[in-house]
């Protein structure tokens, strides 16, 4: 249990190297925009030829801040994206797209819940009961205050509901929402009830977080160090926020006469006290304790926990690790922005997180004590302390103090992480276990991994897949197998050598057809295709090579003449029957008869003149075709639309009265990616005969599609019942095509 668990922290912080990869550029970014456009700075140091309004420079460094706040800003989300994809195990894409959709339906559930409750006006202004700070904008919509926690929650979730269903396949009816194309589905479902929960949990947290100021204040430097490990340890939450707000900008972090006038909060004592600074032998420790001894471990001790890290990884990964460690190094020191390195072995070792709330937090107290004074702006970075401290004078700020305790840290960190990164094995960059899911297992290796009860059993699952093993059989192995594909109905597979393909072995997997067309193979599925291509893929990737030579071997000694002989008995079974049927005259009448109008103006003809091997052959039901003269696709009978397919060039689409049928325009334009479509209508919406289902762009069609004769195909056609085509010939839209009559059976 502990190893699976371990396994799964690891995973997620691997997850994390994603979004934290951009996080040092866009924090000096955001240290240099901000630092060099605060008034006080400017005026302070007269720079405003340099960096006042309306100088260039200052225009761009205005661009610098506003670009990097809008990473920062939105780190939730993007949090959430990073840890669906590095927790999803196939399909990666889908898990991202999930999640975006997850994160957006959750926090709008959590406005709608605090409007309903009245905390956010119908003005859309906050009411007046609210703490300050635990309602703010995500992404244009008001939402409780959750940080980059919000994110890991919805990319967690999200990747397991991923891993989950992405395979999952549903009735026939609705079997074109199953597999990837139920994930957002259902993750917008759960989040839905997710936002709601949250609404009720998370104000108890805020509370809580807030209350703890109290106790801050008033018990002196046991205070600062409690508020220290309080902020740090909130990091992760996105609740530090909350916590520190109030001491920097409110009573709670003090008052103080300067200059004749009150000031309340410690960042503004600070800053008031540096607009009159020819009145001040030093700045107030007692002020600047909330945010002085940042200094000691964001430019040196974080530092040394990099290099701790960097020394600790695998001689092959060094490169790798140093390249990210070095980067969020900078960004700690240069501007304060700590997330990059902390974010690094925070979830892969929680106990090195420990030691650094630990001893960060005593670092606001040590700095209190020595009575170090240096300002900031928003962090902890060598330019305010440039700005706030050296500037400043020694005299005012003891800022050299700072650089004798921060060698002690660099050092303290060092060893710490050192020790415990050996002692303990902790995965931090540079040590993480070769990556499981792009490498390809030899039998040993499964074999050794079913003993040892690896927890990836699914992975493994793969390489026992009969029916992806029977495919890829099939297909004449792994080698002989160049792209898969797949459309609404068909698998697409692109092989090297198609004298290698044998139909007998692909038609007993479930296909009802097989179609050459060069070195492309389509195998008809019907719906449920897109879980079979997922299944497929996944067992390419978990097999080796060798795996498949004594496939291949067997498919080419025995699939030739297996093929010759089923093809030789199956193939003309069907017509011998029904000529003897037609012999002895056994013709009865139906019972009942729907009749399906055309859906086009054009020409009708038996669907046995389909130019496609696969329609022509009812490999994927019976019907007729339709080659139209105008670009217009209307509704054949009052009924629902079902699915719209990706490409727009099909749609499924089911009759009041029960026939359900796809209307497929063209031959092969599906490789037009939606081009030359212009689709009128949505999956679940009810039509009634004559509405415009789609628009047609015939000449851009006609030009790039082998044909645009149009299949209307019965999909679930029963036993008993048969197609009867009424119209042979020129047909309007709307007119009686073909009849579906049903039998006794």
């Amino acid at each position: 249990m502990k190893d699976k668990i371990f396994g799964v922290l690891q995973r997620v912080g691997r997850s994390f190297m994603l979004p934290i990869a951009i996080l040092p550029v866009a924090g000096l970014l955001l240290g240099l925009g901000s630092s060099f456009t605060n008034t006080t700075t400017i005026e302070t140091y007269g720079l405003q030829w340099l960096l006042g309004d309306k100088t260039i420079l200052h225009a761009l460094l205005v661009i610098m801040n506003a670009v990097g706040s809008a990473i920062f800003d939105n780190l939730p989300l993007i949090f959430a994206v990073g840890v669906a994809i590095g927790m999803a195990k196939k399909e990666k894409e889908v898990s991202a797209l999930s999640a975006v959709v997850a994160y957006f339906v959750m926090n709008v559930s959590i406005n709608a819940m605090l409007k309903i409750s009245g905390k956010i006006l119908a003005d859309g202004s906050i009411a007046k009961d609210v703490l300050d700070g635990t309602i703010t904008s995500v992404c244009g919509i008001q939402s409780l205050q959750m940080g980059v926690f919000g994110g890991i929650i919805v990319g967690l979730g999200v990747a397991a509901l991923h891993n989950r269903f992405y395979k999952i396949e549903l009735p026939n009816a609705l079997s074109f929402f199953g597999g990837t194309r139920f994930v957002p589905i259902i993750s917008t479902v759960v989040y839905l009830f997710v936002g709601i929960l949250m609404y009720f949990i998370w104000p108890t947290v805020q509370n809580g977080i807030y209350a703890l100021g109290g106790v801050v204040t008033g018990t002196g430097y046991f205070g600062t160090l409690l508020f220290g490990i309080i902020k740090r340890a909130l990091i992760p939450f996105g609740l530090h926020h909350v916590f520190y707000m109030p001491f920097w900008q409110t009573a709670v972090g003090g008052t103080m006469e300067v200059a004749g006038h009150m000031v309340e909060g410690g960042q503004n004592i600070f800053f008031a006290q540096l607009a009159d600074s020819a009145n001040i032998a030093h700045f107030s420790a007692d002020a600047t304790r909330y945010f002085s001894g940042e200094f000691i471990f964001m430019i040196f001790g974080l530092p040394g926990a990099a290099l701790a890290m960097y020394k600790c990884a695998k001689p092959e990964k060094k490169k790798q690790a140093g390249s990210l460690l070095l980067s969020a190094t900078l960004a700690c020191m240069f501007t304060g922005i700590t997330e990059p390195l902390e974010f690094s072995f925070l979830f892969v070792a929680p106990a090195l997180f420990a030691v650094q709330v630990v001893l960060a937090g005593s670092a606001y107290m040590i700095a209190h004590i020595l009575n170090i004074a240096v300002g900031l702006t928003f962090s902890g970075g060598l330019l305010d302390f440039f700005l706030f401290g050296i500037l400043q004078g020694n005299e005012k700020t003891s800022w050299m103090l700072v650089i004798p305790v921060g060698i002690v840290y660099f050092l303290l960190y060092y060893f710490i992480f050192s020790f415990l990164i050996k002692k303990f094995d902790f995965k931090t960059p540079g040590r993480e276990d070769d990556d499981t899911e792009t490498k390809l297992y030899t039998k040993a290796d499964v074999n050794e991994r079913k003993a040892a009860k690896d927890t990836k059993a699914s992975d493994d699952k793969a390489t026992v897949d009969e029916l992806s093993q029977t495919i890829s059989r099939g297909l004449g192995g792994k080698a002989n197998i160049s792209d898969v594909d797949c459309c609404a109905t068909r698998l697409r597979i692109t092989v090297i050598d198609p004298e290698k393909v044998n139909d007998v072995l692909l038609k007993s997997t479930g296909a009802s057809g097989v179609v050459h067309k060069g070195q492309g193979v389509q195998i008809i599925y019907g719906p449920r295709v897109t879980v079979i291509k997922s299944d497929l893929e996944d067992y390419l990737a978990s097999v080796t090579e060798e795996h498949f030579e004594d496939d291949a071997a067997e498919n080419n000694t025995a699939g030739a003449d297996e093929v010759k002989n089923e093809n030789a008995t199956s193939d003309k079974a069907p017509e011998s029957d029904v000529k003897a049927e037609k012999e002895a005259g056994d013709v009865k009448e139906p019972t009942s008869t729907v009749i399906i109008s055309s859906p086009m103006t054009g020409i009708a003809a038996d669907l046995s003149t389909a130019p496609d091997e696969a329609f022509a052959g009812k490999m994927m039901g019976d019907g007729a075709v339709v080659t139209p003269e105008e670009g217009v696709v209307v509704a054949p009978e009052d009924g629902t639309v079902l699915f719209v397919f990706d490409t727009k060039h099909a749609l499924g689409f089911t009759t009041d009265s029960g026939i359900g049928m796809i209307i497929h325009v063209g031959i092969d334009t599906v490789k037009l990616e939606g081009k030359g479509f212009d689709v009128q209508v949505e999956a679940g919406c009810h039509v009634n005969k004559g509405d415009v289902l789609m628009k047609l762009d015939l000449d851009y069609l006609k030009a790039n599609a082998p044909s645009v004769t149009t299949p209307v195909i019965c999909t679930e056609l029963k036993d008993n019942q048969k197609i009867r085509l009424i119209t042979d010939g020129p047909i309007k839209a709307g007119e009686p095509f073909y009849a579906v009559d049903t039998y006794e059976k």
